[in-house]
């Protein structure tokens, strides 16, 4: 075989796409450079023709050598379930049997002789026939996560072979409150920036209810939040919730501290925080006009470390009733909490020694690894210290689970709406507890585009497609159940990865990237599964260069598309008419990783990304300047159209300056006609700010994830902006479509 050939092939066999269009449509052919080096970063040896033929042959005879594949995802309803099942030639006519042991407890098995089967292909390995046959297992099997072993019964000595069978609805849920043409609509509030008279200077859980509150006497259906993933307690001032330490965890720097119920009972913790000191500190938290991280970090870590102690002494060495609701929760979390609270630990422990350690590859080498006796001794050292992060995830789990109890209880129709982060820090706690299911010298990105010719490197690892078949996609089941447990709707960032991920090899640039496919049929099916499971709705970021096939595939399955209106124009670049967006979606104005309302209108975007020499060329800033003057002039007409221009301003005189509150209102007026089944306001627009959350493309040369919302929580409900916003989506979203 020639050496083009033998690449091709071992590409095809790890799922790297050979070309891709990129943003302007053009054939993106992926160089045989970019080919060595993505099976590389997946430990397949590419250095010579002879590797390549032996990583093949490797390949082959693993596919070829185990008897049942490790994971096979059915529908419901769509007849027989089909297997691929792998047996030596000369154990063809044995008797086997199936056994499925189903979810519930319930089990059902069969006999049949492989010779008698559907025969699917033939290979020789180790000497030995391999025949690939087709088992059928009955159609009325039940929805859920089973296990099907097969046995042949002539040679009992060879064991039992085992796989995990998922079958999964057609489709995701569906809540009533967004069938039989009715629309709802939400706000969406980034849980940091909320200030309040009695937080520490970030929002929290308490101001998240009451935000419940407000929206619930305002006529909201839900609220949004930004992922509140597991950062990194010992490095506060990582602040980007899209890139966390752990997805199946929560950032802990959202406890309210006084709410705890040690903090009732514990007469120091109460004078920490009572002391005139400790309130001055406060102030200054809940005054500044950024989120003071580190701040906040020192001044929650001080009083919850005095509250761990006194749970220490009041109810774990007791035994009591409260111990036991700790234990039960350490047992439903299993090792998963364990290494992530471990993590946590060695990670403070070894930067507290040097603050260059800043994640587990820069750790000594005996704590790199889980299961070494480093850290099997560290553990048992510093017990009381995981234990304190476990503590400190049982609390947070508690006040957001309440946060999602209480949305219901006021009425909301489809309660929070969480966000899901397309994957995790490279030296965080999930890779460190998972280091063969991630390709830790790959990177997420994007290539390309008009806003970066350079493509961009999102510095996160992708999953290995393969491992993550492997292990019976037990992760992305993990991850989907955390974050719906307490929603009633879920975003995924970058739904696109249900399919492929473009990945940079370490050390290249994003223009040297390719196109990694993942099982989407599967990974489609487990997410409607968990969806049902967790009734909950999904709406799936599908925005930018996201293939036909994805969007063809998510419509029929339930999922909603996630519509922004800055990008929804028609062909001829007009604004679309409400009566033509799209009903299976969310529409909202803006998103993170775009200007407000207000920076829009005003070009602020464009001015920080001038300064920060962002564009990338002087032509792209003038085409960026002239069509955002042109977009002005095409939201009026747009809302004249609808009847929606307010008094004073006309289409042929577009007006600079502010956003006045009349425009704010007729634009929100203008999607919330749309038929687009959920309408998302951003928290920023109805306060009418100017700065936007982050801006791509930046670390350190702006705050992202800092600015603060304007008002106080507790000014909402008296603001004249935040009514008149609230009073109009409310009339407006009442209409039956």
């Amino acid at each position: 075989m020639s050496h083009p050939e033998l690449l091709d092939r071992l590409s095809e066999r790890y799922h790297i796409a050979p070309e891709y269009r990129d943003i302007w449509g053009n054939r993106q052919q992926v160089s045989e450079e970019t080919q060595r080096a993505l099976l590389g970063v997946m430990g397949v040896a590419t250095d010579s023709d002879q590797h390549m033929q032996q990583a093949l042959e490797r390949a082959e005879a693993e596919d070829w050598g185990r008897p049942l594949p490790p994971v096979h995802v059915a529908r419901e309803g769509e007849g027989c379930i089909r297997l691929d099942i792998t047996v030596r030639a000369e154990s063809a006519g044995h008797w086997h049997r199936w056994t499925l042991t189903e979810e519930d407890g319930g089990r059902r098995e069969g006999r049949f002789r492989p010779s008698d089967l559907e025969q699917e292909g033939q290979r020789m390995l180790d000497g030995e026939v391999r025949e690939r046959r087709i088992l059928s297992l009955p159609d009325d099997r039940p929805g859920g996560y089973h296990r099907l072993e097969l046995q042949d019964l002539e040679m009992p000595g060879e064991g039992i072979s085992s796989m995990s069978l998922i079958v999964v609805p057609a489709d995701c849920y569906r809540p009533q409150a967004v069938s039989g043409g009715q629309r709802v609509w939400g706000l969406n509030i980034p849980l940091y920036a909320l200030r309040s008279s009695r937080n520490w200077g970030i929002g929290d859980f308490t101001d998240l209810i009451r935000v419940l509150e407000f929206a619930a006497q305002a006529g909201v259906d839900l609220v949004g939040l930004n992922p509140l993933h597991a950062l990194f307690p010992h490095n506060p001032s990582h602040a980007s919730p899209y890139s966390p330490s752990s997805r199946q965890f929560l950032n802990v720097l959202y406890l309210d501290v006084e709410a705890l119920p040690e903090f009732a009972e514990c007469d120091a913790a109460q004078h920490q925080v009572r002391d005139r000191v400790f309130q001055q500190r406060l102030d200054r938290l809940r005054g500044s006009e950024l989120v003071d991280y580190p701040g906040v970090a020192g001044a929650k870590m001080t009083v919850l470390e005095t509250l761990y102690g006194h749970f220490q002494k009041k109810h774990l060495d007791r035994g009591d009733e409260r111990a036991e609701a700790f234990a039960r929760f350490r047992r439903s979390r299993g090792d998963a909490l364990r290494l992530h609270a471990l993590y946590e630990a060695i990670q403070e422990s070894l930067h507290r020694a040097d603050p260059s350690v800043w994640g587990w590859p820069a750790w000594p080498e005996p704590y790199r690894h889980p299961e070494s006796e480093a850290v099997a001794a560290f553990a048992t050292e510093h017990a009381e210290r995981t234990g304190f992060y476990e503590y400190l995830q049982w609390q947070a789990h508690a006040q957001l689970r309440r946060a999602g109890h209480r949305a219901f209880e006021l009425g909301l129709a489809l309660g929070l709406y969480q966000d899901i982060a397309v994957s995790v820090d490279v030296g965080g706690a999930e890779t460190w507890a998972n280091q063969e299911l991630y390709v830790l010298e790959g990177r997420i990105g994007s290539p390309p585009d008009d806003f970066n010719l350079d493509g961009q490197d999102w510095g996160l690892p992708p999953w290995n497609p393969e491992m993550l078949r492997d292990c019976g996609y037990a992760p992305f089941i993990k991850t989907l159940r955390e974050n719906m447990s307490t929603a009633g709707v879920v975003r995924l960032d970058h739904v696109m990865s249900l399919m492929r991920l473009f990945w940079v090899p370490a050390g290249m640039s994003p223009r040297e990237g390719g196109y990694v496919s993942y099982p989407f049929q599967d990974l489609l099916g487990i997410l409607a599964l968990e969806s049902h499971r967790n009734r909950c709705l999904v709406v799936g970021e599908d925005l930018g260069t996201v293939p036909d096939e994805v969007r063809e595939a998510l419509r029929p399955m339930g999922v909603l598309s996630y519509r922004l209106l800055y990008f929804e124009k028609a062909d001829d670049g007009n604004f679309r008419t409400p009566a033509d967006f799209a009903t299976q979606a969310l529409i909202a104005t803006s998103t993170h990783d775009l200007p407000t309302l207000s920076g829009y209108w005003e070009g602020l975007d464009l001015e920080l990304r001038d300064r920060l020499h962002l564009f990338p060329t002087a032509k792209h800033r003038e085409d960026q300047i002239i069509g955002r003057a042109e977009d002005r002039a095409r939201l009026l007409v747009a809302l004249e159209k609808e009847g929606l221009l307010p008094a004073g301003l006309s289409v042929q005189a577009v007006p600079e300056g502010e956003m006045t509150v009349d425009l704010a209102v007729s634009i929100h007026r203008f999607l919330a006609r749309t038929p687009a089944m959920v309408m998302m306001a951003q928290m920023e627009d109805v306060l009418g700010q100017r700065e936007q959350i982050n801006l791509p493309g930046t670390t350190d040369e702006r705050p992202n994830w800092r600015h603060k919302l304007r008002l106080d929580l507790e000014q909402w409900e008296r603001e004249p902006r935040v009514l008149a916003i609230l009073n109009a989506l409310r009339e407006e979203r009442a209409v039956i479509t």
